[in-house]
């Protein structure tokens, strides 16, 4: 008998996929309808979110916590509230950390926008106890994510944090994104349609099949948002705009849940972190700033690479950014008074050692990424930069 000889050498890699939260409840009045699903994450939930988020989400929340709706004999809920403060910051989680020892919580419901669940998520993994999060805009896919961004007390970018699964519970409820500003779910359009730009460059060449599928996934994400984004906004609640708002929390999170980092951050992202390093720029959002690194990143390749498709895309993405609101210069951003100093400094943030940006298949420096900061309205063929 013949053997077959097989080689001894085991490859000890293990490759960790957080791709999805546990249970996901979505709908009108999905708040109302989720209470036996957020009781059995525990007994004594600390609610975490923004005070204004607290405020807004409170009519929908507290009755279910209090038993409303659930079977006969519940016991209500015993829950304490707080706020996260202005940012994701190690003092903001330290308070956290002492207030969920203090109530003896067992589990955490983040409520509000990016930087309120990414609080709630990174106190819940530090605490090793669950999460169900409540978004009440749709301006992220932070719900979602088994990641955490974490700020300093300024509001600068400082590094993220991976977490060691997604939220056991996502609640979407269309009633409650609804009452958010209508430029929240505009900010989330453009933090969403970056997946696929970031992910088509530093990934769009991989053979490896959850790579391939996080790309193309991002792919008809664009290709959703550009169809129905314009018919959302103008018609809030319908259900294009529900579908918009499915694109923007749950399916942006997909990707990078599939694709993993290397598929959700690139220079878009790099711009967004450097900015915050601005004070002016305190008073955009998220997916504002990311929309506008997008064109950055677009016009880096065209004039690093002399990339006609992405000046091609960048061309097509002003016009859609006009369509819906988005931002396309430093101007429409609110920075358009900053000095050379400030940008440079962004720049160099933006190019540090560790930054995304170095996914991108060719080098930048700051001072090829600040002509394109400066130029993302430019017309096509100007401004040629050298390696």
């Amino acid at each position: 008998m013949t053997q077959t000889s097989t080689s001894t050498k085991t490859d000890t890699s293990l490759l960790s996929l957080t791709i999805a939260p546990a249970c996901v409840l979505r709908g009108q009045n999905a708040l109302a309808r989720s209470r036996e699903a957020i009781a059995r994450l525990g007994k004594r939930p600390l609610i975490v979110g923004g005070s204004n988020s607290l405020a807004t989400a409170k009519p929908f929340l507290q009755p279910i916590l209090q038993g409303a709706g659930a079977r006969t004999g519940a016991t209500p809920l015993q829950f304490a509230e707080i706020a996260y403060g202005t940012d994701c910051s190690e003092m903001s989680l330290a308070n956290l950390r002492e207030a969920a020892a203090t109530h003896e919580a067992d589990f955490i419901i983040g409520v509000g926008g990016g930087k309120a669940l990414d609080a709630a998520k990174l106190l819940a993994y530090q605490c090793q106890i669950p999460i169900a999060t409540i978004p009440t805009s749709a301006a992220t896919c932070a719900a979602w994510t088994a990641l955490s961004n974490i700020y300093s007390e300024q509001g600068a970018f400082q590094y993220d944090v991976t977490l060691a699964r997604c939220p056991d519970l996502l609640i979407l409820d269309y009633d409650l994104i609804q009452t958010a500003p209508q430029r929240t779910l505009v900010a989330g359009i453009g933090d969403a349609i970056a997946k696929w730009y970031e992910a088509s460059v530093s990934s769009g060449h991989s053979e490896q099949t959850m790579i391939v599928s996080a790309v193309q996934q991002a792919r008809i994400l664009r290709d959703i948002l550009f169809q129905k984004s314009a018919i959302a906004l103008q018609e809030p609640g319908s259900q294009t705009w529900q579908e918009v708002t499915d694109a923007v929390v749950l399916l942006a999170g997909v990707i990078g849940g599939i694709g993993g980092a290397q598929c959700r951050t690139v220079a878009a992202h790099a711009v967004h972190n450097g900015l915050t390093h601005l004070l002016a720029s305190h008073g955009t959002l998220h997916g504002e700033k990311v929309a506008y690194g997008i064109l950055v990143q677009l016009r880096l390749e065209e004039m690093l690479q002399n990339n006609q498709l992405a000046a091609t895309a960048r061309q097509q993405l002003l016009k859609f950014y006009g369509e819906i609101g988005l931002p396309q210069t430093l101007d429409s951003l609110g920075l358009g008074d900053i000095s050379l100093t400030e940008l440079q400094r962004s720049a160099e943030i933006a190019c540090n050692p560790n930054s995304d940006i170095h996914r991108l298949p060719f080098k930048v420096v700051p001072e090829q990424l600040m002509a394109a900061m400066v130029s993302t309205t430019a017309p096509v063929g100007e401004l040629k930069v050298k390696n």
